[in-house]
């Protein structure tokens, strides 16, 4: 029986949330000083980019189990965002404001979307049709 072969989607995920990771990391530790926004825009347009170009390798991919795909994201999405929502929630009540939120925020949005959408790949990956 031969193996159905994926695009990498797991270790382009994990190289986006490390990018994402790094920009969050240097972002918060030169808080609550003015933080020059430049490496953590390109990190953030980086993890973005390889974000939809691993859902859009991942739409490519005959024969995925969408259904379970999408039965175990969408309650690992809930998780995420309620996190990422508290995270959030952190950043604006320690007065983080303007620019630098933005930032932070679309970096949280990242964050929320592609954990779950390797959580959902893993699944769907591993699942057996008509098992």
């Amino acid at each position: 029986m031969e193996e159905q072969r994926y695009p990498p989607v797991t270790q382009v995920g994990m190289a986006s949330l490390a990018l994402i990771v790094a920009g969050g990391i240097y972002l918060s530790a030169n808080l609550p000083a003015h933080v020059p926004l430049g490496p953590a825009v390109v990190l953030l347009a980086l993890s973005a980019a390889l974000m939809a170009g691993n859902l859009l390798s991942l739409t490519r991919v005959k024969g995925f189990a969408w259904d379970r795909f999408f039965a175990v994201a969408r309650w690992a999405l809930l998780a995420y965002v309620v996190t990422a929502g508290l995270i959030g929630f952190v950043f604006v009540r320690n007065h983080v404001s303007g620019s630098t939120l933005v930032v932070l925020a679309l970096s949280l949005v990242v964050y929320a979307v592609h954990v779950p959408m390797l959580i959902g790949f893993t699944v769907a990956r591993y699942h057996q049709q008509g098992a």
